[in-house]
């Protein structure tokens, strides 16, 4: 289990540790549960005390008085979903059934809910409920991808890149010209979502061929059980054994009339009909770096399509298949430049795995009054004040950033929203 600070850093959590957690959500995928949690532990403030929530109203600087604010930090955390009793165990540790969600009624266990999204939401509902007394409030999980994407490309700097040639290359979004574009979800399999607006969005195209036949493949392949551990194999390897390459039907030489180098796969795993070769005659990081390969060459090629198909300039790859992964990426990268001749570039963001957590963390609201969702908070607030409050969350130069790669943020949530708002010292 790792976990994962807004910066993009990546710590390991101690599941013992007593956080009070004010707002949870979680995807359950088929492959991976995400997790998005705002914690108010005390280890997690910027002075000496611990962090506590107001009871009286707070003057915001848009004349807004009807709001609490809540200072503590967000945290992004994955487990595989075949280990779902390892979140079970992280989430009662994390004491979510006396402090971490909406609350209707005082210390009511059977009425916390925690929102929710993902088909493992269903799945998994009354697991929940029998292990921890959680009610999963569902929220529907495209339109979950789509707000955490939104919310990423608006608020976050640094949060989108290119990598070409094996160079990340930040790319500033003018939030003015953001739609229409086409995102890109890489988890099990892959979902192609135009995205017009808030809101506004259709799933155009996908394939099943995404990260989970990757694993699943890969077990079969190999000897790897994990994901990880798959993708670090594959660091190792050489797909050129294993691929049958342009080169390889032309004696060496380059198809050049239609533009295809000797290098370029003609077949993944083409090599494998004609040698007279049994599976434990390969390497096993070569079967991953071919595997990896075709996968991700097909990612790209398809994105790109959909893109042309209708007219959008700007293609943004999320979901855990990536992983922040060279290999992977610079796959997507080169398929997307040779399909659109060098019109298109893959955009990759930093959170890449959470945005169906993140999207259901924004669904918080009081029900009761209809009121806005929670909002993050900058920690330090610039002097102009009509910076001070925002829905966004800041990079580490615009936050105070702690030694394990966290960041600190504030939450601000409006008076009638039900939590606890006991925060114990420790």
């Amino acid at each position: 289990m790792e976990v994962k600070g807004i910066d993009g850093k990546l710590e390991k959590s101690d599941s013992t540790s007593a956080d009070e957690i004010s707002h949870l959500s979680i995807d359950i995928g088929g492959s991976l549960i995400k997790i998005v949690y705002f914690s108010t532990n005390s280890k997690c403030s910027t002075n000496d005390e611990a962090p506590t929530l107001s009871k009286e109203r707070q003057e915001v600087p848009n004349g807004d008085l009807n709001h609490h604010i809540l200072s503590g930090r967000l945290y992004f955390v994955k487990f595989e979903t075949s280990k779902i009793e390892d979140c079970i165990k992280f989430l009662s540790s994390k004491k979510l059934q006396q402090c971490g969600a909406q609350c209707h009624h005082s210390h009511a266990v059977d009425k916390i809910k925690i929102k929710a999204t993902g088909g493992g939401a269903f799945k998994f509902a009354d697991l929940f409920k029998e292990k921890l007394g959680l009610t999963l409030d569902k929220v529907e999980e495209m339109e979950s991808v789509v707000t955490g994407a939104n919310f990423l490309l608006k608020a976050v700097n640094h949060e989108v890149y290119t990598y070409i040639g094996g160079q990340k290359e930040y790319v500033q979004i003018d939030q003015n010209d953001l739609y229409p574009y086409l995102l890109v979800n890489i988890g099990s399999g892959v979902s192609m979502i135009k995205v017009d607006g808030d809101g506004k969005f259709q799933r155009v195209s996908g394939t099943s061929v995404g990260g989970g036949t990757f694993l699943g493949l890969g077990k079969l392949l190999t000897k790897c059980q994990s994901f990880d551990e798959l993708l670090e194999l594959s660091h190792q390897g050489n797909n050129r054994v294993i691929d049958m390459l342009v080169g390889d039907i032309y004696g060496g030489l380059d198809y050049s009339k239609i533009g295809l180098a000797s290098t370029a796969i003609a077949s993944s795993f083409g090599k494998a009909i004609s040698e007279n070769k049994e599976l434990e005659d390969y390497k096993p990081e070569d079967i991953a770096r071919s595997l990896l390969r075709m996968i991700s060459n097909n990612i790209g090629q398809i994105a790109y399509l959909n893109a042309l198909r209708f007219g959008l300039k700007r293609i943004f790859l999320g979901g855990f298949f990536i992983r922040d992964h060279a290999y992977t990426m610079d796959t997507i990268s080169v398929a997307v430049d040779f399909w659109s001749k060098g019109e298109a570039k893959a955009m990759f963001l930093r959170h890449e795995g959470f945005l169906g957590a993140l999207g259901a963390f924004m669904n918080y609201k009081d029900e009761s009054t209809d009121s806005m969702p929670p909002q993050l908070v900058e920690q330090q607030p610039a002097k102009r004040s009509s910076s001070c409050i925002v829905d966004r969350i800041h990079n580490s130069t615009r936050v105070h950033e702690n030694e394990n790669g966290a960041t600190d943020c504030r939450l601000r949530v409006s008076s009638s929203f039900k939590i606890y708002d006991e925060v114990k010292r420790c």
